[in-house]
């Protein structure tokens, strides 16, 4: 079997405001094959700093109402390391959602690079903070 590449993602909602509308946007692209799900952990820090981990391996009826756990392919990769870490760096009151996810949409293309004979030099995700930056500083230049 071949994998396309593999992200990781860690996102913090401060306020404990998440309401699960980025779990639906990702049914969609499991749905439409874009991405598939390896792993998924949510971590609530309360206001006094206690933690809770939720694991999509264990969800609770809450959680299985906004996410069908059936579609993602846990493998247990996110670790508790990761997640300790995560959770020591998480604001109080906040909520964190850690990611594992496949690419499936560049794996026919790295296929077709490997079978050319081609070798990954480098990879970088650059950050949308980043790239909306860049734009700006560019028409900023151009006026």
């Amino acid at each position: 079997m071949s994998y396309g590449p593999i992200d990781f993602l860690a996102l913090e909602f401060k306020g404990n405001q998440f309401k699960g509308e980025i779990l639906k946007e990702l049914n969609t692209l499991m749905a439409q094959k874009i991405i598939r799900v390896i792993d998924l952990v949510i971590v609530y820090k309360d206001p006094q700093g206690a933690v809770t981990v939720k694991e999509i391996q264990q969800p609770d009826v809450e959680f299985i109402a906004i996410f069908d756990p059936t579609k993602v392919e846990t493998q247990g990769m996110i670790k508790k390391d990761d997640i300790d870490m995560i959770a020591s760096n998480l604001e109080n009151n906040s909520t964190a959602g850690l990611l594992l996810y496949e690419n499936l949409w560049a794996t026919t293309f790295k296929d077709a690079c490997l079978r050319a004979g081609g070798a990954v030099l480098m990879q970088e995700r650059i950050p949308y903070q980043v790239v909306d930056e860049v734009i700006r500083d560019l028409s900023l230049a151009e006026k």
